[in-house]
């Protein structure tokens, strides 16, 4: 009984199982790297960013770098465009005190959901892969050792050599559940934690921008 042999003998349902999963581990791996790369880059952007703001140079000079480069300066950049674009234009409609600031905290907070909301795509299917692949499996193995049981009734005598390809095929999509699942739980747990920290380096940088903002209404 090799592991091709049983692959290629399994029954119909069985087969599908596999193939579902397979599929999903596909997606899944995909994701996982894709997102790798993704998280990764962001975090550089985000410290070079934050480099750039604190070395303290002109904030008009620095946004119009951004304005023109959004792609390459990253998330927070982008953040801090939104706020700084409302300000300047609250400030040419001679708008003072909170109304000065409303427009760029407004505008700041829903370029960071939009951020957000970038950073966390796809990780919605790790989590469904992580969660349901194991039950896929399940379902195939629970319908492998039925056929192989089902197989027995034809059988004058049972041994366990005519009951052993069915249960062998059927712990197979136990085992391709889970290898499609664990990948996808580890990664989804790494990147929601990366995803966190991201977040809460956008929300501090929001808070002291805003108080330099205030600062400069003063």
């Amino acid at each position: 009984m090799s592991l091709l042999s049983l692959l290629w003998h399994a029954s119909i349902p069985v087969q599908i199982v596999m193939l579902i999963l397979v599929v999903i581990s596909i997606i899944s791996w995909t994701y996982i790297f894709s997102k790798r790369a993704a998280l990764k880059r962001a975090a550089a952007q985000t410290r070079q960013f934050e480099n750039d703001f604190w070395a303290g140079g002109d904030l008009n000079m620095l946004q119009q770098s951004v304005a023109t480069r959004h792609d390459e300066h990253g998330a927070l950049a982008r953040i801090f465009d939104a706020g700084m674009t409302e300000f300047v234009k609250a400030r040419r409609n001679n708008l003072g005190g909170d109304a000065l600031l409303d427009g760029p905290r407004r505008a700041m907070s829903a370029a960071y959901q939009r951020e957000m909301d970038t950073l966390e795509s796809n990780l919605s299917f790790l989590a469904s892969a992580g969660s349901v692949s194991p039950y896929i499996g399940l379902l195939g193995t629970v319908w492998g050792i039925m056929h192989a049981f089902m197989g027995l009734s034809t059988m004058q005598q049972a041994t366990l050599a005519s009951v052993a390809p069915g249960i062998a095929e059927a712990l197979i999509a136990t085992a391709i559940g889970l290898f499609a699942a664990i990948p996808a739980v580890v990664a989804y747990n790494r990147y929601t934690t990366d995803i966190d920290r991201l977040s809460i380096r956008f929300d501090s940088f929001i808070d002291e921008f805003l108080n330099i903002l205030q600062r400069q209404v003063r």
